[in-house]
């Protein structure tokens, strides 16, 4: 009798992957409100997004390899990872440059809604203080979790709702594609700023590199490549 009642109330695939988002949104953002800073809602989010999926997953008897935690196709993650970073990294070097160019004439009210930067930047590479320890961050505890959650868990049971979709180099992008992308810029705000709602055109990549490889690992990197790169560019720019 438990057992009927319990199948007969479980969620959708729809219902599943949103709810979790939800509980992961509000609890992120309570930690911001409660407790301040950034370290306490880091915390939440790094083990949410690692721990909520196990609820349904233990339902199904799955793991973490059902929803792309794995190393089965690691030469072609590595190899995307390689080659989107040697094609993004200069593009985007020169948006980056071309909009510390554009920034000291932007209005302030616009200025502060796009970019968190201030003032006139220079190009002088240099790297951040503890730039090591940062990258093991960067990977493990922010990029690794929320392509779990995001690209391995919300963008599957997404697909399983709706698998329809057309095939791009080899990556399937149909609703649960673009859904997971708005979802994960959404999510960005549970710390209000508006220009954290940039990160839905690197997630657009992330997703498709999960399709084209069928795990998150070769997401999980260039993810936090990305991180690292823009923090570099920043102190580069701006000191």
């Amino acid at each position: 009798m438990t057992q009927a009642l319990t199948t007969r109330w479980r969620p959708s695939a729809v219902q599943e992957a949103v709810g979790l988002w939800a509980v992961g949104f509000v609890a992120i953002v309570a930690a911001f409100l409660l407790l301040g800073g950034t370290s306490a809602p880091k915390l939440v989010a790094t083990v949410g997004f690692l721990y909520l999926p196990l609820i349904p997953m233990r339902w199904r008897d799955e793991d973490y390899r059902d929803y792309g935690l794995s190393l089965r196709a690691w030469r072609e993650d590595l190899r995307l990872f390689l080659l989107l970073s040697a094609i993004v990294g200069p593009l985007f070097f020169l948006a980056f440059a071309g909009f510390v160019e554009v920034l000291p004439h932007l209005p302030r009210e616009l200025a502060k809604h796009l970019t968190p930067l201030v003032g006139e930047g220079r190009f002088q590479p240099r790297l951040p203080p503890r730039f090591g320890e940062w990258m093991v961050d960067q990977l493990l505890v922010v990029a690794l979790p929320e392509e779990f959650f995001y690209r391995g868990f919300v963008q599957t049971r997404l697909r399983d709702a709706w698998p329809q979709g057309r095939k791009f180099l080899g990556g399937r992008l149909g609703p649960a594609f673009w859904l997971t992308a708005v979802l994960f810029a959404l999510g960005h705000l549970a710390i209000f700023q508006a220009w954290r709602l940039s990160v839905f055109f690197p997630a657009l990549i992330f997703g498709w590199m999960r399709e084209r490889t069928g795990t998150v690992i070769g997401a999980a990197l260039f993810h936090a490549a990305c991180n690292l790169y823009v923090r570099f560019l920043e102190v580069s720019f701006f000191g």
